[in-house]
């Protein structure tokens, strides 16, 4: 079945303004979008130029805007989108160095700035630190981001603000201070807690909607908000629980509403 494919295209060297060229591809199976950007850099225009690796959902190298929505190329097939024509563009938000490629630098700076990497200040054990299952499903959400910056691409915070830390950066905050195995808390919490991390987000949950891999990303930043919170008040960051009163069984509101109904109806 052939496809038409309009592929943003800006070569900084030649073109003022950004274009879109259309290419036709016959795709069939399960050839994902990624397979057709080859055929067309291969066969018929060795100019285009994209970003792409492992083609596993991994590296997190391809991520475009496929069809209005942020994926990975690797791993959206043609069919699924149920269109004849696929608009294909680099992530919003970023800044455009050639055709699909976006820059970098500002998305990886801000990951940088989270310390992503376990930090643990004690005598370290004869073995490995140790974690539970209990501790590790707290993070186990989070492990899965692959940096692939689909999240911040589609963040209206981020287009409007280049201070924010955004929703992969936030996500990664998240993923270490609740590590029971790290010791830096106080640290991230700071960063996190700063102007321009967690409470910048105005939980619009468009990270987590077009993450591919499924990652919480606008529920780990309400939580870093709750924890910066408790911090703040003096609590550490531990989670406080309220008792309320509970709520009468339908029983017991039928009968005292018969009760009343008695009482305000006796007979004489």
């Amino acid at each position: 079945m052939e496809f038409r494919f309009r592929v943003h295209r800006y070569d900084p060297d030649v073109d003022v303004t950004p274009r879109y060229q259309v290419y036709a591809v016959d795709a069939e199976g399960d050839m994902t979008v990624l397979d057709c950007l080859h055929r067309i850099k291969w066969y018929q225009d060795g100019t285009l130029t994209f970003r792409r690796s492992c083609r596993s959902a991994i590296c997190g190298s391809c991520g475009m805007l496929i069809n209005g929505r942020n994926r990975l190329a690797c791993n959206t097939r043609v069919l699924d989108l149920e269109e004849p024509e696929i608009s294909i563009s680099p992530l919003p938000g970023f800044p455009i160095l050639r055709d699909l490629v976006v820059d970098w630098d500002p998305f990886f700076a801000k990951d940088a700035a989270m310390k992503p990497y376990l930090i643990n200040d004690t005598p370290p054990p004869e073995k490995e630190r140790r974690q539970s299952p209990a501790e590790y499903n707290q993070i186990d959400n989070a492990t899965l981001c692959i940096q692939c910056g689909c999240c911040s691409s589609a963040c209206p915070v981020v287009w409007n603000n280049g201070e924010y830390f955004g929703p992969a950066a936030l996500t990664r905050a998240y993923r270490f201070i609740y590590d029971s195995r790290d010791t830096a808390t106080k640290e991230r919490l700071a960063i996190a807690g700063s102007e321009e991390g967690s409470w910048r987000c105005h939980t619009i949950f468009n990270c987590t909607s077009d993450c591919p891999k499924g990652v919480l990303n606008t529920q780990n930043i309400q939580t870093l908000k709750r924890k910066v919170m408790l911090q703040n008040l003096g609590f550490g960051g531990t989670r406080i629980v309220f008792e309320f009163p509970q709520p009468e069984s339908d029983a017991d509101t039928s009968s005292n509403a018969r009760n009343a109904d008695s009482a305000g109806h006796r007979t004489h």
